[in-house]
């Protein structure tokens, strides 16, 4: 079985965090992650929304920080391995984490494991998007000084477009 989480010291320490919140708690955080986890700019939970869980779950903002991103770290790992649930749980249990935490993982995971996968997919992981291409070829056939002169020239034209706008920007 390849491990697809190293253990780091800030692994262990987020495990230890999360071990403390209360299961019901924590499957409402997972069931968070994943909805927004193919979201590339934006986060889980707005600032806002991250003091009034601070307080809920009886965390300092470091630690809060930590919690969140070692557990979308660890679903997008799942993502890109396309990590089976008991290979998951096996290894969530190897850092630290509770069973019936990692229990609760695997079952978010297994319920809306390929929906998030399949939503990852149809984004764009670029953010400029080649549109276009054009191209030119010509070929110098001499010079005055040399007659058997054969000097190929190609221009390539990439149209680039950025994925927040329609424009498309030439690169010769």
């Amino acid at each position: 079985m390849a491990t697809i989480i190293k253990e780091t010291p800030s692994i262990k320490e987020a495990m230890m965090h999360v071990n403390t919140i209360d299961i019901s708690k924590f499957s409402r955080l997972l069931s968070r992650i994943l909805l927004k986890l193919h979201l590339k700019t934006e986060r889980p939970f707005s600032e806002e929304e991250e003091e009034k869980l601070q307080s809920a779950l009886g965390m300092e903002k470091p630690a809060l920080t930590l919690v969140l991103e070692t557990i979308s770290f660890i679903l997008e790992q799942a993502v890109y391995h396309n990590t089976k649930p008991a290979t998951l749980k096996q290894q969530l249990e190897a850092l630290g984490m509770d069973p019936d935490k990692a229990d609760t993982l695997c079952q978010a995971w297994t319920t809306t494991g390929p929906d998030v996968i399949e939503r990852i997919r149809e984004g764009i992981f670029a953010p400029k998007k080649l549109e276009q291409v054009g191209w030119q070829m010509s070929l110098q056939m001499g010079q005055s000084g040399q007659a058997k002169l054969k000097a190929p020239r190609a221009v390539l034209e990439l149209g680039l477009q950025h994925e927040d706008t329609e424009e498309i920007h030439a690169l010769w």
